[in-house]
């Protein structure tokens, strides 16, 4: 690896562990204007963030961008600013009878310097959202964003180097080198979204330095469709949840588990609801484009070696679209060997498997490693809280897709190859915080009688404790 770039990283991060040090507990009036900062920051530049995106994806939804990416970060600063004050409180706990008086607190204190990588498909929101996080905590933040998206990434760095000092928080840009470079950096957390492929990696770096690390990961996520569900309704959800950004969403319902007697009216359905949403494909503005001629090869190579082992392709519209925009395709009688159902998809593609029974369903779930989301429709509610007690998911939307991700007032995070750890909201602030456990021992302490010389005494205080602890 590159010598001087190591030296370049490793410079920014003893710049920022220096202010750190000079301010290790910076107080309630600083970390408000830092988020109120950021909030400026976002809304003030909403027009040019918007057009970075549409460059870097060849199109990408204004709206789409306002809703996911813009709203998302100035929702998050407004709901930090709001409990930022309760959040940093030293809390009280419980104390043990057989330690009064002394008394247990808690206290939050931040981490010190932490490094986020982002990924490209919600470039600013998955960027900025731990970051206002972490400065809620009062650290110092380093970002490296993804390569895949350069306009924003480069607009990023100048808008943030703009309204921060560098000590404060800093953006680097760079290729895949400089972001291996990155995660071995000895950062006090290290923030990652992206593939479980990558995570791994992820991971791997930060233990040789003991970096606690929090990863934001994905998976195959499933909408299963209950014999009790509107399938109109689900068909409409499905299509909104699976097609924003054109699928390339880490929460996105990568497949639909349907009863088998329902797949063709299902099918006739989520086509209509996707002509209803998007009545063309090609030069539409609310339709967004695959990021990279890449990643659109290997979206229309799933469908093609699927269809040449056996299954059956439909697609929403007839059309070919002259860029990277792919027309919404349904996968029916796909099975577990094709690569559309190992891997996760990222894109416009839904398969939709059949099952006979609620049991067959949760098994085929199970089958397969912990999914970021879950996606239950139905209005029998035995059937449902079946399904939620007999599955793992990071997070679950009921009747619906993807909106458990924007609530602030519940953690968002994977579980198992998902991710680890989580954040939103004070979930965000307590991950990139040490919750300081603090005793305060009472001059009136009657610990002293736990001292030796032992004998009697402490066998009939022994006694005591075990009658009241």
């Amino acid at each position: 690896m590159d010598q001087s770039l190591q030296e370049r990283l490793r410079l920014v991060l003893e710049q920022q562990r220096a202010a750190f040090d000079a301010e290790r507990m910076p107080s309630l009036a600083q970390r408000r204007d830092r988020l109120e900062r950021l909030g400026r920051l976002t809304t003030a530049h909403r027009a040019e963030l918007q057009a970075a995106m549409a460059q870097d994806f060849g199109h990408r939804s204004h709206h789409e961008s306002q809703l996911a990416d813009l709203f998302t970060v100035e929702s998050g600063v407004r709901h930090a600013l709001k409990h930022l004050k309760s959040w940093m409180s030293t809390k009280r706990s419980p104390t043990a009878l057989h330690f009064l008086p002394g008394r247990n607190r808690l206290m939050p204190q931040p981490l010190g310097v932490v490094g986020i990588v982002s990924p490209w498909n919600y470039p600013y929101y998955l960027a900025m959202a731990p970051a206002l996080a972490a400065l809620a905590a009062g650290n110092r933040v380093m970002i490296k964003p993804s390569e895949l998206t350069p306009a924003t990434s480069a607009l990023m760095a100048k808008l943030v180097a703009a309204h921060f000092a560098p000590e404060e928080m800093t953006v680097l840009t760079g290729d895949a080198e400089v972001g291996r470079a990155f995660t071995e950096l000895p950062f006090d957390h290290l923030f990652f979204t992206g593939s479980t492929q990558v995570g791994r990696l992820v991971a791997q770096a930060a233990a040789r330095n003991l970096t606690p690390v929090t990863l934001e990961l994905g998976g195959k996520s499933p909408a299963l469709i209950d014999r009790s569900a509107d399938l109109a309704q689900v068909a409409e959800r499905i299509a909104f949840g699976k097609l924003l950004n054109a699928g390339q969403t880490c929460v996105a319902p990568d497949y639909a588990l349907v009863p088998r007697e329902s797949i063709p009216a299902f099918a006739d359905a989520l086509v209509a609801a996707i002509r209803r949403l998007y009545p063309r494909i090609d030069g539409n503005p609310d339709y967004t484009a695959i990021v990279s001629p890449r990643h659109h090869a290997r979206l229309l190579s799933l469908v093609e070696e699927a269809a040449q082992q056996g299954a059956t392709v439909r697609r929403s519209h007839d059309e070919s679209p002259q860029d990277r925009r792919i027309v919404p395709t349904l996968l029916l009688n796909t099975t577990p060997a094709m690569t559309v159902m190992r891997e996760e998809i990222f894109g416009p593609l839904l398969p939709i498997l059949p099952y006979d029974t609620p049991a067959d369903a949760l098994r085929h779930i199970n089958a397969g490693d912990r999914p970021l989301a879950l996606y239950w429709f139905g209005r029998d509610d035995a059937a449902r809280d079946q399904v939620l007690a007999q599955t793992h998911a990071g997070g679950v939307t009921i009747n619906d897709c993807l909106w458990h991700l924007g609530q602030e007032e519940q953690p968002f995070g994977g579980v198992g190859a998902s991710g680890m750890g989580a954040y939103h909201g004070v979930w965000g602030f307590n991950t990139f915080s040490k919750l300081k456990p603090v005793f305060y021992q009472s001059g009136l302490a009657g610990t002293r009688l736990f001292y030796p010389p032992y004998g009697p005494r402490f066998d009939r205080l022994m006694a005591l404790m075990r009658k009241i602890a």
